[in-house]
């Protein structure tokens, strides 16, 4: 789906359509709806010449395939990038606006620079740095998209871990920062801490008065 107010949505199909394979960036997030941590943005380019069986959504495989094929995609990808945009930042800009900030910065990082990016769902960034194109459940339908979701969500999960240890008792490590009755009970005995999205309704409600 396009949206005319998206400079970057008018992208010159016939030269998208001519652009190789290697030059191709499949970009996916992990992270938009939880109530703490980043969201994390990945960019792939895979590499035709070593292809990588089973990639898919990452939300359809399990925690211990998507940390074997996070491993195999950092390996085997011609290039790829992983950027985190941290609650403070989502607090300022909201969650979209910093989701599409990450994408734009996660393809900047890529060496060599993609000439397309293909963009998980309909909305794509301002100020791509190439030609972009967004596809509704991309994640399930272009590898390089599949590969980017795997990455996003095996980074975040990992973070998530690291943040559990960092601020005891909330479960980051189990519900990952989203919603789970664990956590919101956790938000009403605890309040927010730092790494908590105090722009979001249930941490809000949390805030000390």
């Amino acid at each position: 789906m396009r949206h005319r107010g998206d400079a970057a949505a008018e992208t010159d199909l016939f030269a998208a359509a001519i652009v190789l394979p290697e030059h191709v960036a499949g970009v996916d997030e992990a992270g938009r709806g939880p109530l703490a941590g980043p969201v994390v943005v990945a960019a792939v380019i895979l590499d035709p010449a070593r292809p990588i069986a089973g990639l898919a959504d990452s939300k359809t495989l399990s925690a211990a395939r998507r940390a074997a094929l996070y491993d195999v995609i950092r390996d085997h990808a011609r290039a790829c990038s992983i950027v985190r945009v941290e609650a403070d930042e989502i607090d300022r800009i909201n969650i979209l606006q910093a989701t599409l900030a990450g994408m734009a910065r996660a393809l900047r990082q890529l060496d060599p620079a993609p000439r397309l990016a293909l963009i998980d769902g309909n909305r794509l960034p301002r100020d791509l740095p190439c030609a972009g194109r967004a596809i509704v459940r991309g994640d399930a339908l272009e590898p390089a998209i599949s590969a980017a979701s795997i990455l996003a969500k095996v980074s975040r999960d990992r973070h998530m871990i690291e943040l559990d240890a960092e601020f005891p008792g909330y479960g980051f490590a189990r519900h990952k920062g989203y919603p789970a009755p664990e956590h919101l009970a956790a938000l009403a005995r605890l309040g927010p801490c730092s790494a908590h999205r105090l722009s979001f309704a249930p941490v809000r409600r949390c805030r000390p008065a």
